[in-house]
């Protein structure tokens, strides 16, 4: 029998899609009793450890919403820190079941690595943080600059991308760890740090002075982030999609985190159907029929999500923009459950 060998990004994407188009994840993870999640190595809001090892954040919630739907607990879940760098490969490779990690939907990322993403949990969009006391009010004054900013990610190209059609010079400082990225910026070895403008309100909190810093108004790209699973399993796929459209849904719907136990009760039937009380809908992807109340329960409606870990009250101190719901201005809409 022939060797066969495969190289470059598509190759291994062929190797982990043909390692896992017959794997049962969902056995798999039932059988270790919790999920194994690839997150960011610390970005406030999103994914972030406190001192005792305790891990919160937006992208978190979304693995103990999946981990609550599985198992009804939303503690059956263990994280795994990973880089930009590191992020794809532990997951083609299944050292994590589920990568939920301040990641951007691109279609190359979509096509090329054997993975798909499963939604859009933030709409995001890569801007730059300067120092105040170098009166800077715009991207555009940033000719000359020397910009801080990740190894393996979106913002390289961007920047690239948008140096050259403002046809301004740069000199790119480019780190694998998020935390060397801050810490260069901050000891001046950049004149401007450049990511998702979601990240530079986060990061800033690390700054020595964050005050004396500014993010410019300024988006230069899309980065809808989301959570992202091997392909080749379409029930898990499954499983985390419809964990985040039911916490969309159940906003809309106006069940939280408190009242799901009494909204089991409502006679509205969306609501009914979303939480089990009407319908099999959890037999579709290989739960029971209260998968959407566990994660609900367990971590909130996005609102919630939302502005318990990043929201105006918080030190990050975003607004809701476009991840406001359809109905009120913004992106985030929910197929229906039926």
């Amino acid at each position: 029998m022939k060797n066969l060998i495969l190289t470059g990004a598509l190759g291994v994407a062929a190797l982990a899609t043909a390692a896992t188009a017959s794997a049962a994840t969902l056995d798999d993870i039932k059988a270790k009793g919790f999920v194994q999640c690839g997150v960011s190595q610390g970005l406030p809001g999103f994914s972030n450890p406190d001192a005792d090892g305790n891990w919160s954040g937006m992208d978190v919630d979304l693995c103990r919403g999946v981990a609550a739907a599985v198992f009804g607990d939303g503690d059956a879940v263990k994280f795994t820190p990973l880089s930009a760098k590191e992020r794809f490969t532990a997951l083609q490779s299944g050292e994590v079941d589920l990568l939920s990690r301040n990641t951007t939907w691109t279609m190359s990322r979509d096509t090329q690595l054997g993975l798909n993403f499963a939604g859009v949990n933030y709409y995001d969009g890569q801007g730059f943080m300067v120092r105040t006391d170098m009166n800077i009010n715009s991207a555009l004054e940033l000719s000359g600059a020397s910009v801080c900013t990740n190894t393996g990610t979106t913002t390289e190209l961007n920047v690239a991308d948008y140096f050259r059609a403002n046809n301004m010079e740069y000199e790119l400082v480019a780190f694998e760890k998020a935390d060397e990225v801050v810490a260069a910026y901050d000891a001046g070895r950049c004149d401007v740090y450049t990511t998702d403008q979601s990240g530079l309100y986060a990061q800033r909190l690390k700054l020595t002075n964050p005050g004396e810093h500014k993010v410019l108004p300024e988006i230069i790209s899309k980065e809808p982030l989301g959570p992202v699973v091997r392909q080749g399993d379409d029930q898990w796929f499954n499983i985390v999609k419809w964990v985040h459209i039911a916490t969309v849904n159940a906003e809309e719907l106006g069940v939280t985190s408190e009242n799901v136990g009494e909204m089991m009760g409502s006679d509205n039937p969306s609501v009914r159907r979303l939480l089990g009380a009407e319908g099999e809908f959890g037999a579709g992807i290989g739960l029971g029929n209260d998968w959407a109340a566990n994660a609900i329960k367990a971590i909130g409606n996005y609102g919630e999500i939302f502005e318990r870990n990043v929201g105006p009250d918080t030190d990050l101190g975003i607004a809701r923009g476009v991840n406001a719901l359809w109905s009120k201005g913004g992106l985030m809409y929910g197929p229906p459950v039926r």
